[in-house]
């Protein structure tokens, strides 16, 4: 399976998506602003990265809005606060088979668009 956790209106998603060759992959795409992550989803996605602190964006304006760097949190905190506001995702997650990618630094899109490549 191949799988894109994304914002459509990112510029930077909408980049790497065309760097991975997304659509020529075939890979299935999911703009979590619109469909949003479910529980389930998450889970999986935890169980692949090891950790719910992986997939979480200390980028969002909400972060820093929240206080949230001044906190400890805990995995629980981090799957409910990636549950209830889409921009605590970091971006974009690619799934390819076992394989799990996350985010936008360009050693991590370089290895997400070889595994894309190779099947």
């Amino acid at each position: 399976m191949k799988k894109i956790y994304h914002l459509a209106n990112c510029d930077t998603c909408q980049r790497i998506l065309k760097e991975v060759n997304a659509k020529e992959a075939g890979c299935q795409l999911q703009d979590i602003k619109t469909e949003k992550i479910t529980p389930e989803q998450l889970d999986q996605l935890r169980e692949m990265a090891g950790s719910y602190e992986a997939l979480f964006s200390r980028n969002a304006m909400k972060y820093r809005s929240m206080n949230l760097k001044d906190k400890q949190l805990s995995e629980a905190d981090y799957r409910a606060l990636i549950l209830e506001e889409y921009t605590f995702l970091k971006r974009p997650v690619i799934v390819s088979g076992k394989a799990i990618f996350i985010g936008n630094a360009p050693s991590v899109v370089a290895l997400a668009k070889a595994a894309m490549a190779n099947g």
